[in-house]
């Protein structure tokens, strides 16, 4: 298991910090968060690979904001560095974007003891883990996340990939970063919209095994919003959620699978609207999904209305969507979404597979669900 305290380490930007510890045996690694640390990530990065070369890849957005203080900080640590920029959006997730980047990696003449960079929020991160998974059969890779989102979730546990046209994160593999330094900071920049879709992630850890962080964020949300101490608290209790599943199930055999609550729902949902940005964002699909997941388990006795209504409560309150017919335009048919689910990774031999709940922190996995149960539930989610 991860090291379940949060240990000070040295002041970043005069700042100070918490650590995460990942512990992973020979691929164990930190994850630090504070405000400021974009500003020392050179000598961050060269105190755990010192005399790598780097490439820096980045979304155009997140270059316009953000890599001039990034590069400056790796000039001043005397790090060798390219820049590698890619289109913003989930689009980017696809085979022809890590063939580009694969061959940018390669044309900077980087070597295996080197290391990729990924400067930017989850597709980011998850394009560029993938392309240092296979790049040389392996490079170093650092994780640097600019979204609420990619710091308490994408960037933590080694899952990278891209999508494809069956379905969201299909194509990929588990890549370990050596650090990921996640700046609080970097945060006041994101839009009200995606710090709340970030916030549906945060607001999962709580709801699948922390019922006292759950009541923490539903009194202390606006801090967290604000962007007060209660922020880096939020985030860190996050990521050490995350830390301790991580390091009981690297590889989702188990107990990981937890850590899917609201996606199986909210991955289809993207799906279906073809992952346009415009109607609908992942940690919106989350929210929709986690509230779906919440209902299904009443639906089947295991929840009282009571604890569903509170955990519809909390999501609304911080702006949320929690229904179907929140998302914009036409969604196709129940039919559409059970094939779209039927690709999930979280299929095993045909059979579906569920995180369900008997009560705020108490998710559990569920293995055979009956499709046709599914499927009365989405129509009826689909026509109110």
């Amino acid at each position: 298991m991860a090291d379940t305290a949060l240990a000070d380490a040295e002041k970043g930007s005069g700042q100070d910090a918490n650590v995460v510890r990942v512990d992973l045996g020979e691929r164990s690694y930190d994850i630090k968060i504070g405000r400021g640390l974009l500003a020392t990530a050179g000598a961050d990065i060269a105190s755990v690979l010192p005399g790598a070369r780097l490439a820096v890849v980045a979304d155009e957005t997140v270059a316009r904001l953000h890599l001039r203080d990034f590069t400056k900080s790796l000039n001043a640590a005397g790090l060798e560095h390219s820049v590698i920029v890619v289109p913003p959006g989930e689009s980017t997730k696809c085979f022809s974007e890590f063939e580009r980047l694969c061959d940018e990696i390669l044309a900077a003449k980087l070597e295996r003891g080197d290391a990729v960079v990924a400067l930017g929020g989850g597709v980011v991160g998850d394009l560029t883990g993938f392309a240092a998974s296979a790049v040389r059969r392996g490079m170093a890779f650092i994780q640097v996340p600019t979204t609420l989102l990619a710091q308490v979730d994408s960037s933590v546990g080694g899952k990278t990939g891209i999508n494809s046209r069956h379905g969201k994160n299909l194509i990929g593999a588990f890549h370990q970063p050596a650090l990921v330094l996640a700046d609080t900071a970097i945060l006041d920049t994101l839009s009200l919209r995606e710090f709340r879709a970030g916030y549906a992630e945060v607001a999962k850890y709580g709801l699948l095994g922390d019922a006292d962080f759950f009541a923490w964020l539903e009194t202390n949300w606006q801090a967290v919003f604000a962007g007060s101490s209660e922020r880096e608290e939020a985030v860190a209790r996050s990521c050490q959620a995350k830390a301790d599943v991580v390091a009981a199930d690297e590889r989702e055999s188990g107990r990981r699978a937890l850590l899917n609550l609201g996606h199986t729902f909210g991955h289809a949902l993207e799906s279906a609207v073809s992952y346009e940005t415009e109607r609908l964002v992942h940690g919106e699909g989350v929210s929709i999904g986690m509230m779906l997941a919440h209902e299904f388990s009443e639906r089947l006795g295991l929840l009282d209305e009571e604890t569903t209504m509170r955990v519809r409560r909390h999501l609304t309150d911080v702006g949320l969507p929690v229904r179907t017919g929140e998302i914009p335009g036409q969604l196709p048919p129940a039919e559409t979404l059970m094939d779209i689910i039927a690709q999930d990774k979280k299929v095993s031999r045909g059979a579906l597979t569920f995180i369900l709940t008997r009560g705020i922190g108490e998710a559990f996995v569920e293995k055979g669900v009956d499709p046709a149960q599914v499927l009365d539930f989405l129509k009826e989610k689909l026509a109110g």
